[in-house]
């Protein structure tokens, strides 16, 4: 049976858009919406800060819009990790505990799509660790089914499997790739989860460009280095911008922006 897309009931019967700078056409929301956004918003920093857990809301936002595949247009940030056939993935090992953390206050506002929800919740983890705002545009539909297993990054992989999942499956950019990965400034990996253990930095609860200042000064005790990220100092266009980072926390603060809202919105108010 075809399955229909789920609608949130403030989107408007009769689709209308708003065109943005940088080519998306975004849907326009209700007034409704829009305010169950802010208020969303205001109930995700209290929760979030309180249970020290924004690096799994984090994770939760990436591995929900890292699906997307720009060939198929299938995939992204769709409010899909829902379902127990994704979050069964290897790939988000432990993000069940982020869905279920997150459900009470979802049940609060119930206009909102998983879609905005989740994706909201990644905005909110980075700003309240003190990164950057990211900008945030309302206006996912949920879909149905969740993409295929196998589209995440392998964190055992090289330079050349980045590309592959980053630039050419989600159609982003070198400089995305290496903005993104400073994001590993917050949180750890967890062996029962990842096959890995330890945190990236000596403060995985702030967001700031320390994740490139000890990518740089080689491994230490305590501290996490996977391959992926040590791929990032091998690769003669990434590791320029890892210099960059690590020298120029602003410099990096703007390309992460960016990155992460180009990440959000894979395959969403696409012109």
């Amino acid at each position: 049976m075809y399955k229909k897309e789920s609608f949130p009931r403030g989107f408007a019967t009769v689709r209308s858009f708003q065109r943005s700078k940088m080519g998306k056409c975004y849907p326009v929301v209700s007034e409704e919406y829009k305010k169950a956004v802010e208020k969303a918003k205001k109930k995700l920093r209290g929760f979030i800060s309180e249970k020290n857990c924004a690096p799994i809301m984090l994770r939760l936002a990436w591995h929900s819009a890292g699906t997307f595949d720009v060939k198929t247009k299938t995939g992204g940030p769709f409010g899909t990790m829902k379902h127990a056939a994704e979050l069964d993935h290897g790939a988000n090992n432990g993000l069940d505990i982020a869905v279920r953390l997150l459900e009470p206050i979802k049940e609060q506002f119930p206009i909102l799509s998983y879609a905005d929800f989740y994706q909201l919740a990644g905005v909110v983890a980075v700003e309240v660790t003190g990164g950057p705002e990211v900008p945030f545009h309302p206006g996912r539909q949920d879909k149905p089914e969740p993409p295929p297993e196998g589209r995440l990054p392998d964190a055992t992989k090289g330079s050349d499997h980045l590309r592959d999942v980053f630039v050419k499956q989600m159609g982003l950019s070198d400089k995305d790739i290496v903005a993104l990965s400073g994001a590993h400034t917050l949180g750890r990996c967890h062996k029962e989860r990842s096959g890995f253990e330890g945190p990236w930095t000596a403060n995985p609860l702030i967001f700031d460009n320390s994740y490139f200042k000890e990518l740089l000064g080689g491994e230490k005790e305590g501290l996490l280095q996977l391959p992926s990220d040590k791929a990032l100092l091998a690769d003669p266009s990434f590791r320029p911008l890892v210099e960059k980072y690590a020298a120029e926390e602003d410099a990096f603060f703007e390309d992460y922006a960016e990155a992460h809202l180009k990440l959000s919105e894979l395959g969403f108010a696409d012109a």
